[in-house]
């Protein structure tokens, strides 16, 4: 064993791989001095490794004495290069030492001699590319978090200069001004160059192709479909309905005879009432907010409607748009002007039932509400004019519904909304937005006073109505 003692050797014990140069070797145990361990330099000036613990054990070569200050290390250094077509390895050895660079001698590896004096500490930052004896690449386990971070920078930087010719840390900082270069380009100026140097015959067919229209525009403009589905004897206004429907008004005396013939086939004023009530309540939900307002859980923000009847078949409507409502959950007030009208007493009877609120006095009616909900008069040449309405109407900043309204509006008060039945009347713009509601009314019954009736009302049971301009 004595003679492998000066000897620079590789060694590859369980744990770890070692190089260095051999000062002691006994049949138990190997000792080296200038030792690497995985490609770093030991923190001890020699290592002790067991025999029992050797697996692969291979000589180097000799070190030549010389003198202290010229004392130097040996090491692997595995450079990459570039693969090539043809070619295996992965990469080449080259023995470099005291700064030079010679023929390798060994075919799979080859030491480097360093001068041990400063250039040591320097070791480590520098070759981090070298690792076990067997596998150049394998990366070292105990290297500490700073030595891995700079071993794969130096190790990018060493490929990308072998594939590019540079490291890819050199290329430009300065950012490309996109804008500033565009600038430069005069589109217009190229095209008319281009167009320039085309035929005529190009230039004119070009000229004639068709204006190009966006997903969202008409190519042929037209006005809404307009659909004639009502005809009356006596035309006086029109209204239209959101699907271009149009439906025309009709006259007093004609709504006259409409309501005696619904009453002679049966559907009588009681019956109409309850289906006007109806459709009253489900205007007054919508406007109301719907569901989001009128949710069990919304208790703090429940709404209070506020009704205004009169002495008529429209305050029956409304103290019947009352019940429902109530029954819906929502706080009703009426206020009523006392009358002696059987179908009002029943509906008043009914509605009380509900233990909401009713006043025959209107300064007993708060004025902070959501809505109000007015059916005071009835159509005729001479419409009611109730005072004490309009002085507490003008204090109430809540929207106004009339039911049924006259056709030149209720005295005293300008509705945003009316709600009318079957078909309307050539109503004022002081009832607002119109609405109509359907009572079912069989065909049979518009034949008989020579209407031409189909439904226009589709899956609603209340439509808006607006003018008819076209």
């Amino acid at each position: 064993m004595a003679q492998w003692i000066g000897y620079s050797v590789s060694i590859t014990s369980t744990y770890n791989t070692y190089q260095g140069e051999i000062v002691s070797a006994t049949n138990s145990h190997i000792t080296l001095t200038k030792a690497f361990c995985d490609g770093v330099p030991a923190s001890t000036p020699s290592i002790t490794i067991l025999a029992s613990e050797i697996t692969d054990l291979k000589l180097i070569n000799k070190v030549e004495t010389a003198p202290a200050k010229n004392v130097c290390s040996t090491v692997l250094i595995t450079k990459p290069t570039v693969k090539r077509a043809g070619r295996t390895q992965s990469g080449s050895e080259t023995k470099v030492q005291n700064g030079h660079s010679s023929t390798p001698v060994v075919n799979k590896t080859k030491p480097v001699e360093i001068p041990q004096s400063s250039q040591q500490s320097h070791l480590a930052d520098s070759l981090p590319e070298a690792g076990s004896y067997k596998n150049s690449n394998a990366t070292p386990t105990n290297l500490s978090k700073k030595d891995k971070n700079k071993q794969k920078q130096y190790s990018r930087g060493w490929r990308d200069e072998a594939c590019f010719g540079s490291p890819l840390d050199s290329s430009l900082t300065k950012d490309f001004d996109f804008e500033k270069n565009l600038a430069l380009f005069d589109k217009q100026a190229v095209f008319e160059e281009i167009n320039s140097h085309r035929p005529d015959l190009v230039k004119h067919g070009d000229q004639r192709k068709p204006t190009k229209f966006r997903h969202d525009e008409n190519i042929i403009a037209s006005l809404p479909t307009t659909l004639r589905q009502i005809i009356v004897p006596t035309d006086v206004y029109e209204y239209v309905t959101d699907d271009g429907l149009v439906i025309p008004t009709i006259s007093r005396a004609l709504r006259k005879r409409l309501w005696v013939t619904a009453e002679q086939v049966g559907l009588t004023w009681e019956r109409r009432i309850e289906l006007m009530g109806r459709a009253a309540t489900e205007m007054a939900v919508q406007l109301l907010g719907g569901a989001h307002r009128l949710n069990p859980q919304n208790t703090h923000q429940w709404p209070t409607v506020a009704f205004l009847v009169g002495p008529t078949k429209q305050g029956a409507v409304g103290i019947n748009a009352a019940r429902h409502l109530a029954s819906q959950g929502v706080k009703t007030i009426v206020y009523s002007i006392p009358n002696e009208t059987e179908i009002n007493q029943k509906e008043l009877y009914l509605y009380k039932l509900t233990q909401n609120r009713s006043y025959i006095g209107l300064s007993q009616v708060p004025q902070n509400v959501d809505l109000v909900i007015v059916s005071l008069c009835e159509d005729g040449e001479n419409v009611k004019l109730f005072s004490n309405v309009s002085t507490w109407i003008s204090g109430v900043k809540a929207p106004i519904l009339a039911l049924d309204p006259p056709a030149v509006g209720t005295p005293g008060l300008n509705a945003k909304f009316s709600l009318v039945p079957v078909l309307p009347l050539a109503h004022s713009p002081n009832n607002g937005k119109i609405y109509l509601c359907n009572l079912g009314f069989p065909a049979e019954i518009f034949s008989r006073v020579n209407i031409k009736y189909k439904s226009p009302f589709g899956p609603k049971f209340v439509i808006p109505l607006h003018p008819n301009e076209s």
